[in-house]
């Protein structure tokens, strides 16, 4: 019978073993399996179980040798766009660089950038000529100045001004009128909070008293 007809179930055994492996351990699997059951040929186990007939070869060859290849999974995959494109790169550090700055705190290394991506990619189209389908996506441009070290700043909100430099002067006034008024029985002290908003008149509690009743018209907030 040829390889290629036999369903032996223990075959479904082998390739569903062979998928929880990986790199070598899968080779050094699929080689064993190949020298015992194929006739040391890779060919024949791709023909029986599917399996890539140069991987099946690599792992035949580590075996016979004893020099196991080496992966390089993390070369696998899409290249960067600014490693597929140095100048694309080069053009990018042309435009934010001189409007970066360092960490003021000195905490990290990081570079900040006044730029947002939006920002940069109309920047590659009007001052450095990039055509539209040449400039990166906004999400794409992100990642990019991500990868090669720039940070947006964050704008930060207006803080209130604390303190002036006449604060202590400006309280020391009031304490002295207030000194003064203390001992004029004419005068009338009347402390107010400029902060809060109070209503009052026919707006407050809507135009009624305190006990319900509601004002009439040029009623005032007194007795």
């Amino acid at each position: 019978m040829d390889d290629a007809d036999r369903t032996d179930p223990t075959d479904d055994v082998l390739r569903l073993a062979a998928r929880t492996l990986t790199g070598h351990r899968r080779r050094a699997f699929q080689a064993e399996v190949a020298r015992r059951l194929c006739g040391d040929s890779a060919r024949v186990a791709e023909r029986r179980f599917g399996w890539g007939r140069g991987t099946v070869g690599t792992g035949l060859h580590e075996s016979a040798t004893g020099i196991r290849c080496v992966e390089r999974f993390a070369d696998r995959g899409k290249v960067p766009t600014e490693v597929a494109n140095p100048q694309l790169a080069a053009d990018i550090r042309a435009l934010v660089e001189p409007r970066t700055h360092a960490d003021p705190e000195r905490k990290s290394e990081r570079v900040y950038a006044n730029l947002s991506a939006r920002e940069v990619r109309e920047l590659l189209r009007t001052a450095e000529g990039y055509a539209a389908d040449d400039v990166p996506s906004e999400r794409t441009m992100r990642d990019i100045l991500n990868r090669l070290g720039y940070r947006p700043t964050r704008i930060r909100k207006a803080e209130p001004l604390r303190k002036t430099a006449s604060t202590d002067a400006i309280f020391a006034d009031v304490a002295a009128v207030r000194g003064a008024a203390r001992g004029d029985p004419e005068a009338l002290e009347i402390s107010m909070d400029t902060k809060a908003k109070v209503s009052e008149g026919e707006y407050a509690r809507g135009g009624k008293n305190a006990d319900g009743v509601g004002r009439g018209v040029g009623e005032g907030t007194g007795p």
